[in-house]
């Protein structure tokens, strides 16, 4: 174990925050405190860092058990609002996927698609308390006669409805160009040719696992904002991939950790939970989630004091290298280049923006340490950390 000067508990820490005398920053706060102070006095200081992003997340979902009919139906085939739900699971269980679009939506025939309605829009609609229409087809038992239901369903009278999203908070992301002559339509927005925009995605400097790079504090049971409500962390994320080229203090140079998280959707809001449609590529939904860090030690500390002139991400092209599957790697540049409005490539000035809301990530980070503060939310010790 590292023979650190300072040392607290998760249990220290919840008995300062139960008294009201836990000091909570935002990791935006934080950068100025392990500068002027340094990483011991900070973590002396400091008790607990949140931060926050808000940003198109695909891997996202909701699990619902829409209740029995009379008489029973065994649900094979289900739709809410037109849009397919997986109903593979048991006879009124089913899962409504973000990235799922209406089952009469012309996708990319009319190109490029608008996308305008799918399963991320169907869960805003629930959190924001709109009647949703369900429809299901059976084949029909003895036990499940029903072979046809149709009605509305509310959030409220939903016995269960979970927030399950297998891949949330990615841990750095590629910047998006495109090189070639035409205009692509991708995931990471539209990309105009010949180096005509570059976007990016993540908070940066508040985005949750650039604050704790190694995943020291975060884990299964991580209590954390999810959607506006209170969630937590369920494990590592689908495509979580921690062994990566990292620099010097610990920042992936790409794509790296994930999260699962899950919470009850029944304290959600429809602010955190945006149904979201991308030009040309399909539907999707920006999730908020904001993960408050415990300052357990001063090398803790130290992490939650990155700056977007330290985070650093890989420039790659959309248009030709990426959909073939190759590297396609033109530069390597910082969070705070990107935030500057442009970049230089190939001796050109390329205009940034970012796919995800820094004005929105500050706010969850704001009103996570307000929560904290105010003694409503304690942290929630992890029982296994993520891999790292």
């Amino acid at each position: 174990m590292a023979d650190y000067q300072v040392n607290k508990t998760f249990k220290e820490i919840n008995d300062r925050i139960r008294s009201g005398k836990a000091v909570v920053v935002t990791a935006e706060e934080m950068i100025g405190i392990v500068r002027e102070k340094g990483r011991v006095a900070a973590a002396r200081e400091v008790d607990v860092v949140t931060t926050g992003t808000f940003s198109p997340m695909c891997s996202s979902g909701a699990f619902i058990n829409f209740g029995h009919s009379v008489p029973g139906i065994k649900a094979s085939r289900v739709w809410l609002n037109g849009v397919p739900a997986y109903a593979g699971l048991a006879a009124v269980d089913i899962y409504i996927g973000a990235t799922e679009p209406r089952v009469d939506d012309p996708l990319n025939k009319v190109y490029p698609g608008e996308f305008l309605y799918g399963g991320g829009h169907v869960i805003q609609d629930l959190v924001a308390g709109k009647d949703v229409v369900l429809t299901a087809d059976a084949y029909g038992t003895h036990c499940y006669p029903n072979r046809h239901i149709e009605k509305k369903i509310r959030l409220e009278q939903l016995s269960f409805a979970q927030l399950c999203n297998p891949r949330n908070a990615c841990q750095n992301y590629n910047c998006a160009v495109n090189l070639t002559d035409k205009t692509v339509y991708t995931y990471m927005g539209t990309l105009r040719p010949r180096l005509g925009n570059a976007n990016y995605c993540t908070s940066g400097q508040l985005s949750p696992l650039f604050n704790d790079p190694y995943y020291m504090t975060i884990g299964v049971g991580t209590r954390i904002f999810l959607g506006g409500g209170e969630g937590y962390v369920a494990c590592a994320g689908t495509q979580h991939d921690p062994d990566v080229p990292r620099t010097e203090r610990g920042v992936p140079r790409k794509a790296a950790g994930t999260l699962m998280v899950m919470g009850d959707l029944k304290g959600m809001s429809p602010r955190w939970l945006v149904g979201v449609s991308i030009l040309g590529y399909g539907c999707s939904m920006a999730v908020g989630i904001g993960v408050p860090i415990p300052i357990l030690n001063e090398e803790i500390a130290f992490y939650t004091g990155v700056s977007d002139e330290d985070i650093v991400t890989q420039v790659v092209d959309y248009g030709k290298a990426y959909p073939k599957g190759k590297a396609g790697v033109l530069a390597e540049v910082t969070y705070a280049q990107l935030k500057s409005g442009s970049i230089k490539l190939e001796g050109r000035d390329v205009p940034t923006a970012p796919l995800s809301s820094y004005v929105r990530a500050r706010e969850i980070a704001g009103e996570l340490k307000a929560w904290i503060k105010s003694g409503r939310f304690l942290l929630g010790e992890p029982q296994k950390l993520l891999p790292s």
